[in-house]
């Protein structure tokens, strides 16, 4: 779990992650990106659109923050939202497949969890899933791996793809939860490309 005061973690994951350098990345290896999100509301999707030219690898996002849509639009599973509650990262990691799915892009990701003022469904306050997937063409092409700090989840089987969950638990205000959760996606997606072997070319 990555686990800190969420206004220093959004200022770190900031200086680290450049939305620009990460649009021009995945444009260079014609990797597209889809998002769902619950409780960043379409922030992430927003974080990357600001960026000029940004079409060239967003595709398009889903605001779950309901259950419905969540099992509706992008197909999760009713019994695991049932089981387990919105705020888990089989349901993240899903809700990344489905993102992708409905889109149709390479890579899915994922926000779903807790930004106050109180505790939801036994989960506190600062508990944030983040949820990817990634094709399985994309995962041959490029050979990615799984990166670091996350879970693999067992919820989401397609054979050659790349799933799994981030785990946070942050510390702050409802308004610097969202922020971080969203600098923190932002990260996961370039950790992602990150794991990509060096030998590969750089377009």
């Amino acid at each position: 779990m990555v686990d800190g005061n969420a206004e220093q973690a959004a200022r770190k994951t900031q200086h680290s992650t450049d939305p620009e350098a990460l649009v021009q990345r995945l444009g260079r290896r014609s990797l597209t990106v889809a998002t769902a999100e619950s409780l960043t509301a379409g922030a992430l999707a927003s974080r990357i659109a600001d960026v000029p030219g940004a079409s060239v690898a967003l595709l398009g996002g889903v605001v779950s923050y309901s259950n419905g849509v969540k099992e509706q639009v992008l197909g999760v599973d009713a019994e695991l939202l049932e089981s387990r509650g919105a705020v888990d990262g089989g349901v993240a990691a899903q809700m990344a497949r489905g993102a992708a799915r409905v889109c149709a892009a390479g890579i899915g990701v994922a926000t779903t969890g807790v930004a106050g003022p109180e505790p939801h469904q036994g989960k506190s306050v600062g508990t944030v899933y983040l949820g990817f997937y990634v094709d399985a063409g994309v995962v041959q092409r490029l050979r990615l791996t799984f990166p670091a700090e996350c879970s693999s989840e067992d919820t989401v089987s397609d054979r050659g793809a790349l799933s799994g969950f981030r785990l946070l638990g942050l510390n702050g205000d409802r308004k610097s939860i969202r922020k971080a959760s969203v600098e923190g996606a932002l990260q996961l997606v370039n950790d992602l490309l990150q794991t990509e072997p060096a030998s590969l070319p750089d377009a």
